[in-house]
């Protein structure tokens, strides 16, 4: 067993793991925060997309000691003090989810990309969630979610 500290979510967590646990089992069966899908086990679907430190990585393929002393972000962490964050809002207001398996490494992975690109024109937003599967919606709707994000995110004031 491997003592590790992580902050997810702006919680404080220390906790013995295996070495060999991955990230998503750490954070859905030792901290309970099951937003962060498990879809292929191979790296290939994006339903377990975080960010670690403020970048986006598919937890499937991390193992947990890798994270000690980082920052994790999960799904569960978007939302502030009771309201969406403008990507969860979009993919309600723009039908941007089916099924919904797929959307929580959407979400964290077009925050990402809205992170590094404020202003994403559709073939961006496209490139940008390359890593991430659906087998519902047809990624239409997604990318219009995620351009609603983008416009609401741009006309929100800034924080000082």
């Amino acid at each position: 067993m491997t003592t590790i500290t992580v902050t997810v979510n702006g919680v404080r967590y220390t906790s013995e793991v295996e070495p060999r646990l991955l990230l998503v089992h750490y954070l859905r069966e030792h901290l309970n925060l099951t937003g962060t899908h498990i879809g292929c086990d191979t790296s290939q679907c994006g339903a377990c997309v975080v960010h670690i430190n403020g970048v986006s990585v598919k937890s499937c393929t991390t193992l947990a000691v890798q994270c000690d002393g980082a920052e994790i972000t999960t799904i569960e962490g978007l939302a502030h003090d009771g309201q969406l964050h403008p990507l969860q809002e979009g993919f309600w207001e723009k039908h941007g989810l089916q099924c919904g398996f797929c959307t929580p490494g959407m979400i964290m992975a077009a925050a990402d990309l809205l992170k590094r690109n404020p202003n994403p024109t559709d073939e961006e937003i496209r490139h940008g969630l390359e890593g991430n599967l659906c087998r519902c919606t047809g990624y239409e709707n997604i990318v219009r979610a995620v351009r609603y994000a983008a416009e609401k995110m741009a006309a929100a004031p800034a924080a000082d």
